[in-house]
């Protein structure tokens, strides 16, 4: 059976593995029995030898490239990585977990890209080496976790509201008992044997709670206390001194993370179609709908507030990072296009600023409390600053149609021939801009 770091490497166990790794000045070495594993794991591809890795280095850029990869290129292949699902690797895993939390916590804020990728991908892993376990032992060692995982004896519901937010599990997948999630068999007899009379409490025990509802929980919670244990560690960075050998890990990982996404992300807007595919770059006033030139240009009072914190900041902040949000089935965050928050702070939100200024009377002067509202629409909680630590406090929202604005802000709304057959104003930048770009001449 599967051991249960395999699947949770901050268990007791993995704890005690990371106990007994010894000098962390060996991340570096060539280890021959990880590349026995790697090499000889079944259906493993090793068409180029790089694909392999060679040293417990190697294995911590190798699961972010899998991540990276998984997650962006369109073209992956699992069979490279075939060998993350190999539960002889257990061991070494959790090594490089520990390894890459601790990177990950010295190098990035909590809320960045570079932290929720990792995160993510732990749980994406989990699911998958679930998936491939054979069933007997699966159940036996979804058991072990969450034995584990639980917090005094119980899941209480509460624990899970992200998953249910995210729609991997509804609310009436879940059998909840004083507040406390159901999920082993012994919890459920225990609780409910008696109320069956003319049925098995373990068939219904099968019918009620089923494995893919234990492992989507199991998948969850490990990724909440690898987040947690990332805000530890990056606490505790402050008062201790960090080993050479992670800091350098960390360097690398700032390096590797943005240069290996690059090679995927490419935000567009629409998928093509007759006006072809647009670049997110530089905005271009020249392109913009009527009802945004009017909204920079300046709201009387009674839209103002509308007009910039629900048209403008979406419409400028989506139009300048990410103009192929319709055209897209991703959940994307600024910092996902804007990592430091350069163009964030330098482009976008000084035209919303001048904006509300060039109000009648000027936005800010009798409410300046929009600005926090402005912040918020932008994913960043309700705070006076963009911070990346805040980052997904809020939603990041997307731009208002043409008909909402013809029913909310219809002094705005003056239609011109660039907006026909469009029902959102980014639609119709999108087009104007691609025909513009197409005009202009080439350097």
């Amino acid at each position: 059976m599967a051991e249960v770091s395999y699947i949770n490497p901050l268990s007791d166990e993995g704890r005690e593995i990371i106990r007994e790794y010894g000098d962390l000045n060996q991340i570096f070495e060539v280890d021959e029995s990880l590349i026995e594993i790697c090499t000889h794991t079944l259906n493993q591809k090793i068409s180029d030898d790089n694909l392999i890795p060679k040293s417990y280095f190697d294995l911590c850029m190798k699961r972010m490239q899998w991540a990276i990869e998984k997650k962006n290129n369109n073209n992956f292949v699992p069979a490279e990585f075939e060998y993350l699902s190999n539960e002889e690797l257990f061991a070494k895993d959790a090594v490089a977990f520990h390894i890459l939390c601790q990177a990950i916590a010295i190098q990035f804020n909590l809320g960045s890209r570079e932290t929720r990728l990792f995160i993510e991908s732990q749980g994406t892993l989990i699911l998958e080496r679930l998936s491939k376990i054979p069933p007997i032992s699966r159940a036996e060692i979804i058991d072990e976790v969450l034995d584990e995982v639980k917090v005094d004896g119980a899941i209480n519901w509460k624990s899970l509201r992200d998953i249910v937010a995210s729609k991997k599990i509804k609310m009436t997948d879940l059998l909840i008992d004083e507040g406390n999630i159901i999920l082993q068999q012994d919890d459920f007899l225990y609780r409910f044997g008696d109320e069956f009379i003319d049925r098995s409490p373990e068939r219904m025990y099968n019918i009620l709670i089923g494995d893919s509802v234990k492992e989507q929980i199991i998948s969850r919670l490990i990724m909440q206390k690898t987040e947690e244990y990332i805000g530890r560690i990056k606490e505790m960075s402050a008062r201790i001194e960090i080993h050479p050998a992670i800091i350098k890990i960390s360097e690398e990982l700032k390096e590797f993370i943005p240069t290996e996404i690059s090679k995927y992300n490419q935000y567009y807007t629409g998928s093509g179609g007759i006006y072809g595919s647009v670049e997110a770059g530089k905005l271009n006033p020249d392109a913009f709908p009527p009802c945004i030139k009017a909204t920079v240009e300046g709201v009387s009072s009674g839209g103002r507030n509308d007009a910039i914190v629900l048209l403008l900041t979406s419409f400028a902040s989506y139009a300048r990072l990410y103009p192929r949000i319709f055209a897209s089935d991703e959940t994307v965050k600024v910092s996902d296009i804007d990592p430091d928050l350069t163009i964030t702070e330098n482009e976008i939100l000084p035209l919303i600023f001048d904006a509300a200024d060039n109000c009648t009377p000027p936005l800010f002067d009798d409410q300046p409390q929009e600005k926090i509202n402005i912040i918020s629409k932008l994913g960043f909680g309700m705070h006076e600053t963009v911070d990346i630590n805040h980052e997904g406090e809020t939603k990041w929202y997307t731009p208002m149609s043409c008909e909402k604005i013809k029913i909310h802000l219809p002094h705005l709304c003056h239609p011109d021939k660039s907006c026909k057959g469009i029902n959102n104003p980014l639609s119709c930048y999108g087009r104007k801009k691609f025909q513009l770009d197409k005009q202009s001449p080439k350097d």
